[in-house]
């Protein structure tokens, strides 16, 4: 069982505002940063690079065993042990979904249907990206949102947060998508008479606020779980005395060499949080590896992935 530390009307309020904000900061020509502000210009850039190296691709026989790659997703489990973990939460097991982009290939969301139909899961936590473009329409993602919510839904709930692809209207289709949106709030995890916190946050990577910080300040749970697009704001909630910190963005790098290092990164914060497991003072983090693919359909040396997370005391 789950609830929202806001009442109902105080969540509609803040949703209200946060929407306001949000859709001036998805129309100015730059990008509100934890640092100040970037320009949007450098997307323009980005994408002609991609062109051109999908051209090559296409013309070496790269392409389609990249192809072949990104469509290929694998299960990733392991075990995460806290001192403090509530004793009703030993064992319990998170499914970890991010940067589905799920319209970035065709049928993708039969790929990840068939891979998660096995699996069983307390909690369902995505962490940002659901379709491919940062702009234009997002209608065509709601139905095949629809259909794979069908089974992720897990008993004591599933939440999502925003990525840097997504826009606030789609905090209209809630209930379309089947999944609960936290937009810098938290919901109680109540289960046999304990309980934790999971915390989600706007997106920091291209949409920050300091509501994003301020929705971090909790007190009083003995675990608390933080679920944000980005690395970017693991040291403050380490600070926060967070337990666990799960977020995405980098695809691990989608593209990278043999040894494992991205040929491309949008991941400044460091190399340790370009993908799986790292630790700042007593926090855990993880930085999924991604489920789909941005700027073309092609994986090298990077393996796209579902992570199934069991929390042991």
């Amino acid at each position: 069982m789950y609830q929202f530390l806001d009442s109902e009307p105080v969540r509609k309020e803040k949703r209200l505002i946060w929407a306001v904000n949000r859709s001036v900061m998805e129309n100015i020509g730059f990008v509100p940063i934890k640092r100040g502000k970037k320009s949007k210009s450098h997307w323009n850039l980005f994408v002609f690079l991609l062109k051109i190296f999908t051209i090559l691709l296409k013309i070496t026989g790269y392409y389609q065993k990249g192809y072949g790659n990104a469509k290929t997703i694998n299960v990733n489990e392991l075990t995460l042990k806290f001192p403090n973990l509530p004793t009703a939460f030993n064992g319990f097991k998170i499914l970890h979904l991010s940067d589905l982009h799920i319209d970035s290939i065709p049928g993708f969301a039969a790929l990840i249907i068939e891979k998660v139909t096995s699996l069983t899961f307390d909690v369902c936590l995505l962490t940002g990206d659901y379709r491919r473009d940062i702009n234009g329409s997002f209608s065509h993602i709601l139905r095949p949102l629809h259909i794979l919510s069908k089974y992720i839904q897990a008993p004591e709930g599933t939440f999502a947060v925003l990525g840097n692809h997504d826009t606030y209207l789609m905090a209209r289709y809630e209930q379309e998508s089947g999944m609960k949106l936290l937009v810098n709030e938290s919901v109680e995890i109540l289960k046999d008479g304990d309980k934790i916190l999971i915390t989600g946050t706007d997106d920091p990577f291209s949409f920050y606020t300091d509501d994003a910080l301020l929705c971090l300040e909790t007190k009083g749970y003995d675990f608390k779980i933080a679920m944000v697009h980005t690395p970017e704001l693991a040291k403050v909630a380490s600070r926060r005395k967070y337990d666990l910190y799960l977020c995405g963005h980098t695809h691990g790098g989608q593209i990278c060499l043999k040894e494992g290092s991205p040929l491309l990164s949008h991941q400044f914060e460091g190399k340790q949080f370009n993908h799986g497991k790292w630790n700042i003072g007593s926090m855990t983090g993880y930085t999924s590896r991604g489920v789909g693919v941005s700027g073309m359909p092609v994986r090298f040396n990077c393996e796209a992935e579902i992570t199934l997370i069991t929390l042991e005391k």
